[in-house]
């Protein structure tokens, strides 16, 4: 696969070795591989998934009975992998795909249900189907927002000519595709338990929803050592705010701007604000519905953060005008994080939890009450002068010597 992104293929791998330990997590990503042209790569990275993933199933048309039925087996719940999901979502969608798309959306967490009425002859009885199972989509476009703040957003492009990847062949790459896939099923199988209680720290940025989507991987890059978790939160803070930004709404936009011209700056008139705002580059503000940016549109937008012009002083004069000051509120709060500033707390997250799993892992094991004593030392505690301390419950008890410290 030829991955837009380094944090592309971090995510992707890490999604992969979560299907495999579904029991363990409070709530399940989707990952969409999303792409404005066809030729990107998003069926291939679904057919590379396949390998990799338990009990896969690959398909372009699925009806909701079909996958209700499947998710309910008794040999396990899939890991489906739906290609060309803009034929259900997109503009070109043809019928009713409402019971697809709350399979979907509700399938994250485990306990979810969807209630369907069955007729058996003359009575109708009522059963509940599960609908929790890992989720991975391909397609064109844009995603319902829905389903895409529950998903990790890998936008494909197609190859550069001087990008050249090895051909994919199933017969040549499935036997150590499925080989890969078991070894990977044993190490979730081993840690199971661990994953299950893991809490990862999140870097700056991720909270709320984006943290449930990013706990599972997060937990799998800890339990993993090494670089990866400092390589799954940065990836993880990079996706997450190139996934805002392809979203923002005309607000969010306008926040993002005046963080731009309010730099170095800590008040500005009203007129100098939206003459600034007018000459950034690409910028909506000149020319909006055939009219430019004014002073009562601009208050009009910044109402809804609770930012409202006042009076300030230039020189002389008075004028009504907006400071640093008063956005900074919403700035914090509305804004991702700068890429720099993320990736320094993504990394220094990692260092904290890669210390919190060694000192996990070399923690000693609880001390052993003693039943008997072979050896003639007394066991009275210097202490307390008794036998029931801490101090004294070692399986075979020290020299009074050794506690004098």
């Amino acid at each position: 696969m030829a991955y837009p992104s380094i944090h592309a293929a971090v995510a992707h791998t890490l999604w992969i070795v979560h299907s495999h330990a579904m029991h363990a997590w409070a709530s399940t990503p989707r990952i969409a591989f999303l792409s404005p042209e066809p030729g990107s790569g998003k069926t291939r990275a679904l057919e590379i998934t396949e390998l990799l993933v338990p009990r896969p199933l690959l398909s372009v048309s699925q009806t909701s009975a079909y996958i209700f039925r499947k998710i309910s087996s008794e040999d396990g719940s899939p890991t489906i992998l739906y290609d060309e999901i803009d034929t259900v979502f997109g503009p070109k969608a043809k019928g009713d795909h409402e019971d697809i798309r709350a399979v979907l959306n509700s399938g994250h967490r485990p306990g979810a249900v969807a209630g369907r009425c069955v007729v058996r002859g003359k009575i109708v009885e009522t059963e509940e189907l599960p609908t929790y199972c890992a989720v991975a989509m391909a397609g064109l476009g844009w995603l319902p927002d829905s389903l895409l703040t529950r998903s990790v957003i890998i936008r494909m492009r197609r190859r550069a000519p001087h990008e050249s990847v090895e051909p994919f062949r199933r017969r040549t790459h499935g036997t150590a595709g499925e080989a890969l896939q078991v070894r990977l099923s044993s190490w979730c199988r081993k840690h199971g338990d661990r994953l299950a209680a893991a809490v990862p720290s999140m870097p700056m940025g991720i909270e709320d929803r984006n943290a449930d989507v990013w706990e599972a991987l997060l937990a799998i890059a800890d339990m993993a050592g090494g670089e990866w978790p400092a390589k799954a939160r940065v990836s993880a803070v990079t996706l997450v705010t190139d996934a805002k930004g392809g979203t923002q709404s005309l607000g969010i936009r306008l926040l993002a701007d005046l963080k731009i011209i309010f730099s170095g700056v800590s008040q500005l008139a009203t007129t100098e604000v939206i003459n600034r705002l007018c000459a950034l580059d690409e910028s909506p503000w000149g020319d909006m519905k055939g009219t430019r940016l004014d002073s009562r549109r601009l208050a009009y937008f910044l109402k809804e953060y609770e930012v409202k012009s006042r009076t300030i002083r230039t020189g002389n004069t008075t004028i009504k005008g907006y400071s640093a000051a008063e956005l900074h509120d919403a700035w914090l709060r509305y804004l991702p994080p700068s890429p720099m500033d993320a990736a320094k707390t993504a990394i220094a997250d990692a260092a904290k939890s890669e210390v919190e799993l060694i000192i996990e892992e070399t923690r000693p094991s609880p001390l052993v009450e003693v039943t008997s004593v072979t050896n003639t030392a007394s066991t009275k505690c210097l202490r307390c002068g008794g036998e029931g301390c801490k101090w004294c419950r070692w399986p075979r008890p020290l020299a009074p010597e050794a506690y004098a410290s």
